[in-house]
């Protein structure tokens, strides 16, 4: 099985403690009201979002997906980090056995954040993976990524 690995920084001028919180702990309730065209909601199948927790986002009517799963594999509060994994979707991937993602926030001198973000793509037994289908999979990731900082800057009492 090849393993395909992607990995980006994102710099925010939001404080990194208010961006893990909206992007992981609280962001069932956040994402919905960030991008309401592309993410009808999010919502727990199992747990309340702590390390085994499986959550489910519903994409919005009309989209190339209806909803993807993702287990909560690994989370530190006060390291700002988690880990989790893409464990289904209504849609079937050829190539792809699963996705485990890590999201780690780091502090700026200037009060913001470097958020890192790493993507294992594990390929299917003598698949070769797409990558120009994982770049634009990353792509609109980012742009959720930018939605959500404009969102706490317009906001400054949400994750606060």
């Amino acid at each position: 099985m090849a393993v395909t690995i992607y990995a980006e920084e994102f710099v925010s001028p939001v404080a990194p403690s208010r961006m893990f919180k909206a992007l992981v702990l609280d962001s069932h309730n956040v994402i919905p009201k960030v991008a309401p065209r592309a993410i009808k909601s999010v919502v727990f199948l199992e747990g309340d979002g702590g390390v085994g927790s499986i959550r489910q986002t519903n994409f919005a009517d009309g989209g190339r997906m209806k909803y993807m799963r993702h287990r909560m594999d690994a989370l530190d509060v006060d390291k700002l980090y988690c880990k989790y994994t893409l464990i289904g979707c209504d849609v079937k991937f050829d190539k792809v056995e699963y996705v485990v993602y890590e999201v780690r926030f780091e502090a700026r001198p200037d009060g913001g954040c470097l958020c890192k973000m790493t993507s294992e793509y594990h390929g299917k037994a003598g698949e070769e993976l797409n990558l120009e289908h994982i770049r634009q999979g990353k792509k609109k990731a980012s742009g959720l990524f930018k939605a959500l900082e404009q969102y706490l800057i317009a906001n400054p009492d949400v994750c606060a």
